[in-house]
């Protein structure tokens, strides 16, 4: 259920090593995927065939939409056009590109868990859950930390973030996002309680696989309906991040220098020019 992030990652890395990783995706996904499940020869050769299909598709049908849009993004940075609802546009966009994806490649991940053995279940539930311990600790030791420690932390992390886009930032643009920094809700705990309910779910779904002629159509919507194991707190304080977050990006866009400008387009541009490469 995690193999297709690595179509969304990809589009986070620099243009050098997105190239790099495109190109050798079925090497970085049988990495990713071997943490998790170790397929045998013959689930093997059907998940290549299956790979191939969903990075044909790919590049057929999502490489000019990513590149569309990234174009469309450099000529309202260039234009100072980045309102609100500019910014609101591009946030659904994008997660619109993964939903697509999502949707072309569960039904046959769907398919090929039919062939998982119960050892193999097994595995991929207890990693499942390590990874979730892992998480709770991890989380632990933050709520361990003072309330100024934290909201420090979430600052330079945001901090971090956009000047990786568009440089240095001035004193205006770092009280801008201190400010906004504060109308985040927190939603770590609401993310973990909704990973183990949907694999709680998909674990009582494996239970009936060999008893269940409907397998894999109820593992597909389980699969492509996240959103119905979400509680309505988390999706609530997702959708106000959502908001503040482009708010935020407003300011920041609106205070920008003539650098800073310069900076984010050059790094658009790598960005259209790294998605034109991987088209070829």
């Amino acid at each position: 259920m995690r193999v297709a992030i690595i179509f969304v990652l990809l589009l986070s890395l620099t243009a050098c090593t997105s190239k790099l990783a495109y190109d050798n995706l079925d090497w970085w996904v049988y990495w990713y995927l071997d943490d998790y499940v170790e397929l045998n020869d013959e689930q093997e050769e059907r998940f290549d065939d299956y790979l191939t299909n969903w990075l044909q598709w790919h590049k057929r049908s999502e490489l000019k939409r990513y590149e569309n849009q990234l174009k469309t993004l450099k000529q309202q940075v260039l234009n100072s056009e980045l309102d609100y609802d500019t910014v609101y546009a591009h946030m659904n966009d994008v997660r619109t590109h993964w939903e697509r994806v999502r949707a072309q490649v569960s039904p046959e991940l769907a398919e090929l868990a039919v062939d998982l053995t119960d050892q193999q279940i097994v595995s991929l539930f207890a990693t499942l859950e390590k990874d979730n311990k892992e998480e709770e600790e991890e989380r632990q030791e933050f709520l361990e930390q003072s309330e100024a420690e934290r909201s420090e932390k979430r600052i330079e992390r945001m901090t971090d973030n956009v000047e990786e886009r568009i440089g240095d930032l001035s004193e205006e643009q770092k009280q801008i996002i201190a400010t906004y920094n504060e109308q985040f809700v927190p939603t770590s705990d609401e993310w973990l309680q909704y990973r183990r309910k949907i694999q709680n779910a998909a674990r009582r779904l494996f239970i009936t696989k060999t008893t269940n002629p409907n397998f894999v159509q109820d593992l597909t919507y389980l699969m492509q309906n996240p959103d119905k194991y979400r509680s309505e707190d988390y999706q609530q304080a997702s959708a106000h991040n959502m908001k503040v977050g482009a708010t935020m990006i407003v300011e920041v866009a609106s205070t920008l220098s003539d650098s800073q400008k310069k900076t984010l387009v050059e790094n658009i541009d790598e960005f259209i020019e790294t998605v034109g490469k991987f088209q070829k």
